[in-house]
């Protein structure tokens, strides 16, 4: 390619970048809304007798509490999946030790109980549901996601 090619191009680009940066533009976005919400639901159970109290009612209290935490680590689990770790080690071909842990992350909102309940005399239960219509408005309201609709070139 000859220099005077070269150049001519060169000339060429810097006058259309030159041209494009003439003209401004107004973007107009909309919000992007899924086609359907899921609901999920979540059970949670704590055996009372198991619980720290002094007195029954103080036990049942405290059964309530965690099976709602656990109802929750479960829609935790449904939302953001689970972390599993494994590690097995051998000497001379033989399995020595073998170890597993699980963990779940994430933060749960807009979960609402349906139902807390004791069932036979040394379990509570709770019931959550997690509504993702609810959680999207949570969503919309701190993250306004958007995305084009229309561009207006002046």
């Amino acid at each position: 390619m000859s220099i005077h090619v070269k150049l001519l191009t060169l000339l060429i680009t810097l006058a259309c970048a030159a041209c494009s940066s003439l003209f401004t533009k107004q973007v107009e976005w909309e919000v992007v809304e899924p086609q359907q919400y899921p609901i999920l639901s979540a059970i949670g159970y704590a055996p009372i007798s198991a619980q720290n109290g002094n007195t029954e009612s103080a036990k049942m209290l405290m059964a309530l509490k965690a099976s709602k935490l656990d109802a929750y680590r479960e829609l935790a689990e449904q939302v953001y999946g689970q972390k599993v770790d494994g590690e097995q080690s051998l000497q001379s071909l033989v399995l020595e030790d073998q170890s597993f842990s699980s963990s779940v992350q994430g933060v749960i909102r807009g979960a609402k109980v349906v139902k807390s309940y004791a069932v036979g005399d040394d379990t509570y239960v709770t019931e959550l549901e997690l509504d993702f219509s609810l959680v999207h408005d949570i969503y919309l309201s701190t993250a306004k996601p958007k995305r084009v609709k229309k561009v207006h070139y002046y």
